[in-house]
């Protein structure tokens, strides 16, 4: 497709009069900036060096180093909760994983040597900080102001398209507690971790049992004289049926590096189950019902503790909260030199923390396992041409379109935004089809002369209300306190309303009828001078269309589907999931055979 550059000599002119010029889909320059060099903002960097000409892109990436949440969280035992095998990218696998839940720190390696083989680093600028964004009135996009951290500047810059990518837990924040800054002694937070505290022989305090919590415990419990864990609600701990903590042999590791297919099937197996585990979600459904059961049996034969059992066993439904495999976690709980205070902390103190049953307890060191701010308003102003900031729209509740944009705020994308599929499925797939998404838009804007786009209100007003129904079917609309919602009672705001292969299907088209898009001058000045991209290509064949026999693709959206998903190729997996799912044609439980 031939690109278009208005040559520098020309008098200023209109994108609509200069595509006059050219062919049809004639593609002219599209300058993008995309915030975070985490997985998301490496993934696109990716794809559009692969798919795309004729555009800039620069990355703007606070940390030292890319990777993101992966480079930040350093704490003992940080890991990820997916099956490693399965926590990247779908065309790019690792064959060297250590273990079913590897740490953070062969994560990082992941995705820095991903960002290494592809040569991504040319795109992005670390250790710039996005301190604010907004809409040009004279040209359009974004003027963006951006934070250089090394010489301690400001720098400017303009983009026609803005992509959030700073994810969602990566903005960490100390709990809100009365007397924090007078603790005397070692103040840590997971997610801002000081390799040089040395926790052997310290009598160490832990607040919070979500994730990091669960796997700091197990970590540190062998080496400190005692821990005080202060947990002030249940949660769900165990590994899902099947998917159990597994180191690899390094026979396992040659075979998956030099056997065909095995590690490709090994992938795919676990994949499927991933995307087995939806009925897990919805309310009285025998999947519900049965990984409750085993959860129950798993956390009472672990915990073997009365006591424990009747506080930590929680009353409401297995994934209200998100599901973690919590590894020698509640194994830990009974170890001697661990002490259990259940309730919550009223103050810190200058020697340590004050539950609400009146006792003081003293600590060497103060572990804050208390998580992000997860509201999903941006970490920064973004405003649009209107003159409004986005974070005073969202402040009480973000609402999105499908998770990737958002009402009135035109020519700006985000990755991970409020209601996507974070929590529901394998996340990475649903990174990768939020990227395709976006590829399809800014090809859109490149080759004909739109000035912006946004999701219409009316659209995003009814996916809300859609959502919300169905949220009333799912354990997430529990009374559970989780960050999938701001508060207990309150709207889901993390999550997708379906499956994370639901939400690919749902993203696989445009739908331009849920889009306002404005144009430079008429809107069919793309049509251009009257020749074809094919007539501008010599070496194309200017017959194509001319065959023996009707090879079309198909034009309907199920026949479609059936060539992506292979249909037909697999003999049963109706239903699979780890944890005794429903096999919807036999009505029977359903185990894994990883």
């Amino acid at each position: 497709m031939a690109d278009f550059i208005v040559p520098s000599t020309s008098k200023p002119e209109s994108d609509a009069q200069a595509r006059l010029r050219g062919p049809i889909h004639a593609k002219r320059h599209v300058r993008i900036i995309c915030i975070g060099a985490g997985a998301s903002g490496l993934l696109m960097a990716y794809k559009l060096q692969r798919h795309f000409s004729n555009f800039s892109l620069t990355v703007y990436e606070k940390n030292l180093e890319v990777s993101g949440t992966w480079f930040e969280n350093r704490y003992p035992g940080c890991a990820c909760d997916v099956p490693s095998h399965n926590y990247t990218w779908s065309f790019e696998p690792k064959l060297d994983w250590s273990a079913v839940y590897a740490s953070s720190q062969e994560i990082y390696t992941y995705f820095n040597d991903f960002a290494r083989k592809y040569a991504l680093h040319k795109y992005i600028q670390t250790e710039h900080q996005v301190i604010g964004s907004e809409w040009n009135q004279q040209k359009g996009g974004y003027n963006v102001k951006v934070h250089d951290l090394k010489s301690n500047r400001e720098v400017d810059d303009h983009c026609d398209i803005l992509i959030n990518a700073s994810g969602i837990l990566n903005n960490w924040q100390w709990p809100a507690i009365p007397g924090l800054k007078d603790f005397k002694g070692t103040l840590l937070h997971t997610a801002s971790w000081d390799d040089k505290v040395d926790l052997t022989n310290r009598h160490v305090g832990l607040i919070g049992n979500g994730s990091s919590g669960i796997q700091v415990l197990p970590k540190i419990q062998p080496i400190v004289s005692k821990c005080t864990t202060f947990i002030r609600e249940p949660t769900w701990v165990s590994p899902v049926q099947g998917l159990e903590q597994h180191v690899f042999s390094d026979a396992e590791r040659l075979d998956f590096a030099t056997k065909p297919g095995n590690l490709l099937e090994y992938r795919k197996g676990i994949e499927r189950g991933l995307n087995g585990q939806f009925g897990i979600f919805l309310k009285n459904t025998k999947p519900n019902n049965d990984t409750e059961a085993y959860f129950r049996e798993q956390m009472k034969e672990k915990l073997h503790n009365d006591y424990l059992e009747e506080r930590l066993v929680p009353n409401w439904h297995v994934g209200c909260r998100r599901l973690t495999p919590g590894v020698g976690y509640l194994e830990s709980l009974g170890k001697e030199n661990v002490e259990v205070v259940y309730g919550e902390i009223t103050k810190i103190s200058e020697k340590g923390c004050v539950s609400d049953n009146g006792n003081e307890y003293p600590l060497d060191v103060l572990i804050c396992a208390t998580g992000f701010n997860t509201s999903f308003k941006p970490r920064f102003p973004v405003i649009n041409h209107k003159g409004v900031n986005l974070q005073d729209v969202w402040k009480d509740e973000a609402q999105s379109y499908f998770g990737v944009a958002a009402a009135d705020f035109p020519n700006y994308l985000i990755f991970l935004g409020p209601n996507c599929p974070i929590g529901n499925g394998p996340v990475l797939s649903a990174i990768e089809c939020q990227a395709d998404y976006f590829l399809k838009l800014v090809d859109r804007f490149q080759t004909h002369n739109i000035a912006q786009f946004a999701p219409r209100q009316d659209a995003v007003d009814d996916f809300i209300k859609h959502k919300n129904d169905f949220m009333t079917t799912t354990v997430w609309n529990d009374p559970c306190r989780s960050w999938y919602k701001q508060r207990p009672d309150g709207p889901i705001t993390a999550l997708w309303p379906g499956s994370t292969l639901h939400y690919i299907e749902a993203l696989m088209e445009l739908r331009l009828d849920d889009w306002e898009t404005k144009y430079n001058g008429n809107r069919f000045a793309w049509l251009g001078d009257g020749y074809s991209q094919t007539e501008l290509d010599p070496t194309a064949d200017w017959g194509y269309y001319i065959r023996d026999n009707d090879d079309d693709e198909p034009f309907s959206r199920g026949r479609k589907l059936q060539i992506l998903n292979k249909s037909g190729t697999i003999a049963a997996n109706v239903g699979v999931n780890f944890a005794g799912g429903l096999d919807r044609e036999e009505e029977r439980p359903i185990q894994s055979k990883i």
